[in-house]
């Protein structure tokens, strides 16, 4: 692993909380082995591209870092229910692709979110999807769910010898009765236990993000104490 540059940027207005102010430390790495995204995802990190990140926002830790114990985890009844939405949907694993098709559906997705939500326009180009979200690394799949030929969901996952990371999901919002996004973590929990991997990372859950909040309803979930260091033990603590 190779550190091309470190950035703490200037506290700014948090995106998740309208009232509190966010900062993140973020790395530029080159030639991450998978050993070493695991490593970085088991300290609270999250990759998009090259560049790898975490919150560093001064006395505030709304951002709490989770992760399932695959052997553990049990469905609740919702999410069985989402796995059955989905059943009749063909989903393709296989390293990131990047198309108009793909563009096309995130663009449609963010668009939707800027309705409901009032997110900030996102143009993104098809030069910016393929470093954010399809970066060559060994670790990087995507899981796509078509509906006959149709495109209608896409997950981005990191996967590591014994974990898996889910980065990020866009979807069809005309499938949002389908809970897609619920579907998408239950198959890649699926996916972890029949390959071995003991934790499927979901990244950052904010109490008071209706964006993020659904992250705690997978119990029983770990949640990582602190910020620990490159060269400090991460500790995790189980909340069931």
């Amino acid at each position: 692993m190779r550190i091309l540059s470190r950035h703490l940027e200037q506290p700014r207005a948090c995106s998740y909380l309208p009232l509190a102010r966010a900062q993140l430390e973020t790395f530029l790495l080159d030639d991450v082995t998978e050993h070493e995204l695991e490593a970085l995802l088991s300290r609270g990190y999250r990759r998009f591209g090259p560049s790898y990140f975490r919150p560093r926002c001064g006395e505030c830790f709304a951002c709490d870092s989770l992760r399932i114990p695959v052997a553990s985890f049990a469905p609740s009844k919702s999410q069985r229910r989402a796995a059955r939405n989905v059943a009749a949907f063909e989903r393709v694993v296989q390293p990131p692709v990047v198309n108009g098709e793909r563009l096309a559906l995130y663009r449609k997705w963010h668009a939707a979110r800027e309705g409901v939500r009032g997110w900030d326009p996102n143009p993104m180009a098809l030069e910016d999807y393929a470093v954010h979200f399809a970066w060559p690394h060994p670790a990087a799949r995507e899981t796509a769910f078509f509906d006959g030929d149709a495109l209608i969901g896409l997950g981005l996952w990191d996967v590591t010898p014994n974990a898996s990371s889910a980065v990020f999901f866009y979807f069809d919002p005309d499938y949002a009765w389908a809970s897609l996004g619920v579907a998408n973590v239950l198959a890649g929990v699926e996916d972890a236990a029949r390959d071995g991997r003991a934790h499927v990372y979901l990244g950052y859950r904010v109490l008071g993000c209706a964006s993020l909040e659904y992250k705690g309803r997978f119990v029983p979930y770990e949640q990582l104490d602190g910020r620990p260091g490159l060269n400090e033990r991460p500790v995790w603590r189980a909340v069931t």
